[in-house]
Parts: C-alpha cells; sequence; structure tokens
C-alpha cells in the first residue's frame, strides 16, 4: 500500500473509532507497529490526529472532516476508479447535480465522456474541473465556500437547490453506518437533505473506509438512495464487522452496490 493510502485509511480508522490502538491499526493495515507509529507521528504533525498513550484518537479537525488540501493526494488511484465507474452511471442528455469532494472531482473529470450533459456543481473544485469542457453546460449554484473544503453551503445554497429539479444527484458522504448517511459538518448536510428530494436518482460515491463509520450530522436514512459505488476493499473482511454490517444493512435496503 503506498504511503499516501496508508495514510489516509489510518486516518479513516482513527476517525470511525475516535480512539485507535496502535496494535489494533496495525493487525488492520498489516503493517508493523513501528510504521503506525510514524504514519500516526505525521498524521499529528498535520493536526489531523492527537497521540495519546498506545495509540491516537480524533482532533476536532479530524471530528469536522480533514481538509480537502490534505486529502486531496491521497488515494487517488482508488479515486479515479471511483470517479470513472459513477461517471458511468450517467446518460447523456441528463441533468447531474454534483456534491462537494475529493472523490467527485474525479467524477467530474469523467462526466466529459458522457456530454452532453447540464451539471450543477456544488464545490469550486468541480466547477473548475468542468468549466470549458466541451458538452458539459456548467451551472455553479450560489452559496457560501466553506473554508477548507471549498463546498457551496448556507442560505444561498439551500434557495438555488429549491429551483432546480435534476435527473441524478451524485453525492459524497463522510459517513455510511447502518443507522444512515451522514457528515462531519452540518452545513454540508443540510445542504445534502435539501439536495435529495430535487433529484430522481441518488447515487452516493465513497471509498471503503467510510463503511461503518457515524459521522456527526445525520442527513438521512440508508433506503432514500438507489445506488453505491466503492471500491473492492469494501469486500475485505480484514475492514471490520462494523463494516460488514452495514454492507448488509446496504443490501437489505435496497441499495445497488458497484466496486470499483
Amino acid at each position: 500500500m503506498a504511503t499516501r493510502d496508508r495514510l489516509d485509511l489510518t486516518l479513516r480508522l482513527v476517525q470511525g473509532a475516535e480512539r485507535a490502538t496502535i496494535a489494533e491499526l496495525a493487525r488492520r493495515l498489516g503493517v508493523s507497529e513501528m510504521t503506525v507509529r510514524r504514519d500516526l507521528d505525521a498524521l499529528q504533525e498535520a493536526g489531523l490526529v492527537r497521540r495519546v498513550r498506545g495509540g491516537a484518537v480524533a482532533t476536532r479537525e479530524l471530528r469536522e472532516e480533514a481538509g480537502y488540501t490534505a486529502r486531496l493526494g491521497w488515494q487517488p488511484a482508488v479515486k479515479d476508479r471511483l470517479g470513472a465507474a459513477t461517471a458511468a452511471l450517467v446518460q447523456p442528455g441528463e441533468t447531474v447535480l454534483l456534491d462537494a469532494g475529493t472523490t467527485t472531482v474525479h467524477v467530474a473529470q469523467h462526466l466529459a465522456d458522457r456530454a452532453p450533459l447540464t451539471v450543477a456543481v456544488l464545490s469550486l473544485q468541480a466547477a473548475t474541473a468542468l468549466a470549458d469542457v466541451p458538452g458539459v453546460r456548467l451551472l455553479v449554484l450560489g452559496g457560501e465556500s466553506r473554508p477548507g473544503e471549498r463546498s457551496l453551503v448556507g442560505p444561498l445554497a439551500l434557495r438555488a437547490l429549491a429551483g432546480f429539479s435534476f435527473d441524478i444527484f451524485v453525492m459524497s458522504i463522510g459517513g455510511i453506518s447502518a443507522d444512515g448517511w451522514s457528515e462531519f459538518a452540518l452545513e454540508d448536510a443540510a445542504v445534502k437533505q435539501a439536495a435529495l428530494p430535487r433529484a430522481g436518482r441518488i447515487v452516493v460515491v465513497a471509498d471503503a473506509t467510510k463503511l461503518g463509520v457515524r459521522a456527526f450530522a445525520h442527513v438521512a436514512p440508508l433506503d432514500v438512495v438507489d445506488g453505491l459505488v466503492t471500491d473492492v476493499g469494501a469486500r475485505d473482511p480484514d475492514l471490520g464487522a462494523t463494516a460488514t454490517a452495514t454492507l448488509t444493512a446496504l443490501t437489505d435496503a435496497g441499495v445497488d452496490l458497484t466496486y470499483a
């Protein structure tokens, strides 16, 4: 596993548990405890975790989600596969609402292959990725740019969403558990909640480390979503019992699972 991918997974494991031991992280990651210690030191230096005796705990910043810039270079190959698989679910001629997040930027990059499309975006990064793409009519919805994430949130974004209907909403998410879809920031959760009834189909794109994670703000129950695109790591039994239980709950809720 590449160092950046291992750091990303370590971060998510600490995030999901709020406190993770070095021994448990080493077992889950298949690396030595010394490697885990070095990784935790790097994450602490970045302000994303706090070292405690025998392990690490989530910092305030981590609970509210690590910033876009910190996550941008992590798991690029996985995110690109997820982006391509998600874009393939979009049909030419459809109207698309694209959520904020590092993975949805990869979706945006692959949407050019599905043109002609009308795409409304909820992030400045997605807007940049789609600007001047032939065959894509780009709509940048109003809103306040959330510091660190550059997602468009607040009353302006909520009012803008109320004026549109979409064929498909491609939603990113912070946590997936049997309790439902959840986010780390109230502002992002509110935008997702406003967007859900505005689309005919809902597809969530999220890597496997989100499985079993229950974030701060509940967005919706599992059955409001039509499909989840995740990576093949979701099938790894070492991901844990909570993640496995979440996959079962998704299937029971009628959510179609796509593995990229």
